[in-house]
């Protein structure tokens, strides 16, 4: 069979893996890597057939690795605030509006706030366990420029109205484009979050480097660990 050259980016599409992982897989060996010109590609047919000979646990982690990628689309490094210091929920949610609006995702914060505020008091969005998961009642992409997640971290923790009555330390503000998106980011975040070991750790890290290291690595830790 004739090879069929594509690029480390045309791979990344059809995995649906960011480029970075792909390369990482590559260096594993299991795909061989051709040298076209000034680049270097892959051919998708041994792509599949990697695809079709891969065991239960590969294909698991492959999925995991896809659900990653998936979150870094709405998540970086430059969407964490530390040291958010309020005296209850309310203003909290002001510094998160600011806050997205400084990142240029939304132009009107005093709108953003008040979206927000209207969802908290139907019911509070805090979880449980210092952790507040803040967002609009419904989507607004024309609102919204780009679907993100923020996290707001708070030293002392904030009054949130928490079914287990403690302050909220972790404050995820969830602004996504549709119902889709908003689900796969809280099922996500659940499954971080259940591991209590994964919150202490972002509880106690001052660094957003540290941080988004955490929330982009642990899922594939705590599998590996099963």
């Amino acid at each position: 069979m004739a090879r069929k050259l594509i690029t480390i980016s045309e791979a990344a599409r059809f995995l649906k893996l960011k480029e970075q992982v792909v390369s990482e897989i590559i260096n594993t060996g299991v795909l061989e890597v051709y040298k076209s010109g000034r680049t270097y590609k892959i051919d998708k047919h041994e792509i599949k057939e990697w695809l079709a000979n891969m065991s239960e646990s590969d294909e698991e982690q492959l999925a995991l690795r896809r659900t990653v990628c998936r979150f870094v689309d709405y998540f970086n490094i430059q969407h964490v605030k530390l040291g958010i210091e309020v005296n209850n929920k309310y203003e909290a949610i002001a510094e998160m509006a600011k806050f997205a609006k400084s990142l240029k995702i939304v132009r009107d914060h005093r709108w953003l706030y008040e979206v927000v505020v209207a969802r908290e008091e139907l019911v509070s969005t805090a979880i449980g366990k210092e952790t507040a998961l803040l967002h609009p009642r419904h989507p607004h992409p024309s609102k919204i420029k780009k679907p993100c997640i923020l996290l707001g971290k708070s030293e002392e923790g904030i009054e949130f109205d928490a079914p287990d009555k403690k302050g909220v330390k972790l404050i995820f503000m969830l602004l996504l484009h549709n119902d889709k998106q908003h689900l796969f980011s809280l099922s996500y975040l659940s499954r971080f979050l259940m591991k209590n070991e994964n919150r202490l750790n972002l509880i106690n890290s001052d660094s957003p480097e540290e941080i988004y290291d955490m929330l982009t690595d642990s899922i594939l830790a705590n599998k590996e660990e099963k």
